[in-house]
């Protein structure tokens, strides 16, 4: 009876990912059409103009745009390897593909001893519910490569430094995978590799670097938590504009620059709490690698200048894998992160012109969105640190002082 279950449990998870994923081609395809806005034309303009770029052998230097690390070059030029199709619809099998690596994988991780397929439904449940932005950016690529880097990291710890370091050159977060690795093979390889591909490009490909002085350049987009105090602000005369400002849509005006600052702050007592973490953790359960990655990643996205739509796809990803061990103490986290990717379709791109303009219902789609994230950082990162953290020897009680003994009265 527990095979004929798991096996129906099986054909619903795929005939749910089948679906989903067919609807999100046929978005992304053009078949329909899913909302005013075209979440494509970052693929047909954005990539095709640093694709054409990159063929000459430099980065896109002129280009303030371009604010990634120099192994995004990969994915950018990857639709090459189908000639027979346009740059478009090359860059969106790709994405499927990538989506179909972690899928597998999943389900692979889930058959396991101690193992669970929770994993592998919060993925084929998360992902449609942000729309085809999923296939239109390049997240999902990265995300395949976390995603190995986590369910390898527990038996393989080199393989988890190379796949982390291979991964922060693609977005940087990957880097995050590495907050809950305790063995030196997976740091030492995670250097080797990054050293190693950063030279690489350095020396091979001009401007490899560049990326660093255009994100210093960065404010506070509109769809952040920090930009909700320029949200509900415009409603009291706050003189501010929105402006597409280093390609994203940012506030400029009064006080932004203080609320980046703000930001940066609390991106740095984050770090801190981690730090912090690592050196109070205790034990190595297999799935605190999981847990401790995707706490890291909740809490750099909630403090971040800037969270666009294709983050949550880390996000998923990484609860994913959480999900995918019995003994995870993620659930509520992850249910969290699911809900908030469903918002987030709401707000982009069904609602962005609604975000745009503060009126009462978009920043109303902001406030859950992110009130979402941030109950699930600082829920996962409560849970990672009662689950691992010894609480301190409570200190010995002082000895009651001797009863003086007194002489029997005679009668």
């Amino acid at each position: 009876m527990e095979t004929k279950g798991a096996g129906r449990s099986l054909a619903w998870l795929l005939a749910t990912w089948a679906v989903t994923r067919a609807a999100l081609l046929l978005f992304v395809f053009g078949v329909y059409a899913f909302s005013d806005l075209d979440v494509t034309s970052d693929v047909s303009v954005i990539y095709r103009g640093w694709y054409e770029v990159l063929r000459q052998g430099t980065f896109p230097l002129d280009d303030v745009t371009w604010q990634y690390p120099p192994a995004a070059a990969l994915p950018v030029l990857a639709p090459a390897v189908l000639p027979f199709l346009s740059y478009e619809h090359a860059f969106f099998v790709l994405a499927f593909l990538a989506d179909v690596v972690v899928t597998g994988l999943l389900l692979y991780a889930g058959r396991r001893p101690g193992r669970s397929a929770r994993g592998a439904w919060v993925w084929v449940a998360g992902v449609p519910l942000l729309g085809p932005t999923v296939y239109a950016r390049y997240d999902v690529m990265v995300t395949a490569v976390a995603v190995a880097a986590l369910l390898a990291g527990a038996r393989h710890p080199r393989v988890l430094g190379a796949l982390a370091a291979f991964g922060a050159l693609l977005k940087v977060w990957p880097v995050l995978l590495l907050v809950g690795s305790f063995r030196r093979r997976a740091w030492a390889s995670a250097t080797v590799t990054a050293t190693g591909l950063a030279a690489l490009f350095a020396v091979s490909m001009p401007g490899a670097f560049a990326f660093l002085a255009f994100q210093r350049n960065r404010g506070t987009e509109v769809e952040s938590v920090g930009s909700l105090v320029f949200h509900v602000a415009r409603h009291f005369g706050w003189s501010g504009q929105v402006l597409l400002n280093y390609g994203s849509v940012e506030f400029v005006g009064p006080h932004v620059d203080q609320v980046s600052t703000l930001a940066l702050v609390l991106t740095a007592a984050a770090f801190g709490w981690l730090l912090l973490w690592r050196l109070r953790a205790v034990g190595r359960a297999p799935h605190m690698l999981a847990e401790a990655a995707f706490t890291a990643v909740l809490l750099f996205t909630v403090t971040s200048r800037v969270i666009s739509p294709q983050y949550l796809v880390w996000l998923v990803g990484l609860a994913a894998v959480c999900l995918s061990y019995r003994a995870s103490r993620m659930g509520a986290p992850a249910l969290m992160v699911v809900a908030a990717s469903f918002v987030t379709v709401l707000e982009f791109p069904l609602g962005f012109a609604h975000v745009v303009t503060s009126d009462r219902y978009g920043v109303l789609l902001l406030v859950t969105r992110n009130g979402l994230l941030v109950a699930a950082a600082l829920s996962a990162a409560r849970r990672l640190w009662r689950s691992t953290v010894t609480p301190a020897p409570a200190a010995p009680l002082p000895p009651e002082p001797a009863r003086p003994r007194t002489a029997p009265v005679s009668s």
